[in-house]
């Protein structure tokens, strides 16, 4: 019993380790705690972005920018939403320039924001460091939406490091 216990604690810490190997070589967070909800890497080809605590992009569509939350439905199978934390409050590693807040969203449900713009992850990105939901344009409900990883400098970028700027980007269909 105590060596299947010894087992399965070796190979618990054999996968965090690979994790964080994997993390290490695709993205340099600045100083980020995994406590923090946003945070700041550098990415190849795209520069220094926003990331939520596991290293993963942060995107926002332009159609949002004012704070109202227009991806409902079968957007949120593609734009994942970044949870609010279970405490309520929201937090940023040193390097984001802004407000980082939450808002209710129409489920119920809170969402973090950036000076008021809701955040979200793209399903596409399965790895921290890979920006592949940049610079697409989709369609959800009747509603087009532009999306853009965020950045550092207080706004979004343009930069492209993978992915590409077609109606519906990288294989899914909305």
């Amino acid at each position: 019993m105590i060596a299947g216990r010894i087992a399965a604690v070796a190979i618990a810490l054999g996968l965090l380790a690979a994790a964080c190997s994997n993390a290490a070589t695709t993205s340099s967070p600045a100083t980020a705690s995994t406590s923090d909800t946003v945070s700041v890497a550098q990415v190849s080809g795209v520069g220094q972005i926003y990331t939520d605590a596991n290293g993963m992009a942060l995107y926002t569509p332009v159609q949002e920018a004012n704070g109202k939350i227009s991806c409902v439905g079968a957007c949120t199978s593609v734009w994942l939403p970044l949870a609010a934390p279970t405490s309520g409050s929201a937090t940023e590693a040193p390097g984001v320039h802004g407000n980082v807040g939450v808002i209710s969203r129409p489920d119920g449900t809170d969402q973090v924001t950036l000076n008021g713009a809701p955040l979200y992850r793209f399903y596409q990105d399965t790895t921290a460091g890979t920006v592949n939901g940049n610079g697409i344009t989709d369609s959800f409900g009747g509603i087009d939406f532009t999306w853009h990883v965020a950045a550092p400098n207080g706004s979004t970028t343009s930069n492209t490091a993978s992915g590409g700027n077609n109606a519906y980007g990288n294989g899914y269909a909305p």
